[in-house]
């Protein structure tokens, strides 16, 4: 089963579901959210297949959220607005981000680890 896992090292959930990954031998790609972010092309098609709205994406305990006052700006903006926004910034999306053939997953619930994870 191929996997990428967007990540920030320095997040603690990030680490916590990097340790989950490494317990259950799961290979990952690793790749550093905020100096590679997903493009916007890749992030339209994570939170399609995710199943999420795309206004659950956003990573809304950060800084920078609250620092640009999206929590007004994204209830009425389109969704190439906020792809385009997610997109601008790796620290705008809610991490870590877990993607295989089949499912997307934003955020680290070991639950959620466990069932992709008995699919493949």
């Amino acid at each position: 089963m191929e996997v990428t896992f967007y990540w920030y090292p320095k997040c603690g959930t990030c680490r916590k579901a990097k340790k989950w990954l490494e317990d259950h031998q799961v290979d990952v790609e690793a790749i550093h959210i905020v100096e590679h972010p997903p493009t916007k092309e890749q992030l339209k098609e994570y939170y399609q297949k995710s199943g999420l709205e795309i206004k659950k994406l956003f990573n809304t305990s950060g800084q920078k959220y609250r620092a640009l006052g999206l929590k007004d700006k994204i209830q009425d903006a389109s969704e190439e607005e906020l792809l385009e926004l997610l997109s601008s910034d790796g620290m705008l999306i809610k991490r870590p981000i877990l993607i295989s053939d089949q499912t997307v997953l934003f955020g680290f619930k070991e639950e959620q680890y466990e069932n992709m994870l008995n699919k493949s």
